[in-house]
């Protein structure tokens, strides 16, 4: 129960269907700890981040409304280790990393998993938009049914006992039917906004949260061309990202140009033309299937390499243990390592893998 309405309702569903339930609230991070900010940066910045004192309280007052016993859990060490530095040795290596799905991946679902296990429940219950079901030997993770909410991208790493002991209850409801029970069950969060930042770093300057946590400047180089020519200077891979235009520092006679590539080995981020962006085929690394073992063939799938946008169409080949190639039918553009590519078949979840490289 992260103390957003979605949990809280999910809360709410279980109960109504006869479910004994307990609550958990997970204690990820402070602000200080996690980045060495000023006091009075954190209290700025509270009100927009998860974790908060608010957060806490509004998810104990649901409990409580609810009849249901609430306790806080201390992942932060986890966290810290899991997720944030996890977060920041990607982005130096020149890669964007996704830190939702690294913390529903090693933190949120073996955690919850384990302490359900721990305290004899059968079942692990969270607010996601998404729907999980047995079919034939296996777990599947479907999309939700509402697609304007379906989170099923960022749960793409979910394993088969996960899947078998997870309850999505809002997973056929969407947003608005969501607040209006809240709002009809006199929750106090029913019309709470969402946070639609990185939770420990809700004021979206990842580059400096970086130097701050790791204690460490980001290192300036150059900024060239795919002929190698020396254009300019950045001020560190952390302050780059593929598909940016803007904020460069640099000029160009021959048009627009955008971040093409970058390179950690010899810290230097290249420019190119907007054609420079398209990519046809992409490898992954990290991989989890979750409609099968394995892919014992090439198969035509439906292709996510972001939270927020359509799938695109292609095929994919399983290139070893721990690897996929996608092909895409058309070219994408701005495919970005370190994030997350998920493979689909109509609104079932093949699985996905952690973006390596393009071509």
């Amino acid at each position: 129960m992260s103390g957003g309405v979605d949990s809280s309702v999910a809360a709410f569903l279980m109960k109504e269907a006869g479910y004994s339930c307990i609550g958990v609230t997970f204690k990820l991070f402070s602000l200080e700890d996690a980045g060495g900010v000023s006091t009075s940066a954190a209290g700025a910045r509270t009100a927009k981040s998860c974790c908060s004192l608010e957060d806490v309280n509004d998810a104990r007052a649901v409990a409580y409304r609810l009849d249901m016993p609430h306790y806080v859990l201390n992942f932060m060490e986890d966290f810290r280790r899991e997720v944030i530095g996890r977060f920041a040795v990607t982005y130096e290596k020149g890669a964007t990393p996704n830190p939702c799905i690294d913390c529903n991946r090693y933190i949120k679902f073996p955690g919850l998993l384990r302490k359900a296990r721990e305290l004899g429940f059968d079942a692990i219950v969270t607010g996601h938009y998404a729907r999980a079901e047995k079919s034939g030997s296996r777990y599947i993770l479907r999309k939700s049914l509402d697609a304007n909410k379906d989170q099923s991208y960022v749960l793409y790493a979910s394993t088969q006992e996960q899947l078998a002991a997870a309850r999505f209850p809002l997973g056929s409801l969407t947003k608005g039917e969501v607040r209006e029970i809240a709002g009809r069950e006199g929750f106090a969060n029913a019309r709470k906004r969402e946070s639609q930042d990185i939770c420990f770093v809700p004021d979206r300057d990842y580059a400096a949260f970086i130097e701050r946590y790791t204690g460490r400047a980001a290192e300036p180089g150059d900024i060239i061309d795919f002929a190698g020519n020396v254009l300019g200077r950045h001020r560190g891979l952390i302050r780059c990202t593929i598909g940016q235009r803007r904020g460069l520092g640099v000029s160009s006679k021959n048009g627009r140009v955008y971040v093409a590539a970058k390179s950690a080995a010899g810290n230097t981020v290249t420019l190119g033309p907007e054609e420079s962006l398209y990519t046809r085929t992409l490898t992954a690394g990290c991989i989890n299937l979750i409609a099968c073992e394995t892919l014992e063939k090439p198969a035509r799938v439906l292709v996510k390499t972001r939270y927020q946008e359509e799938e695109q169409p292609g095929t994919a080949r399983q290139t070893g243990s721990d690897t996929i190639l996608v092909e895409f039918d058309r070219g994408q553009r701005a495919v970005t390592p370190g994030q997350a590519v998920v493979l689909y078949d109509g609104d079932i979840v093949v699985g996905g893998g952690v973006i390596t490289g393009t071509e």
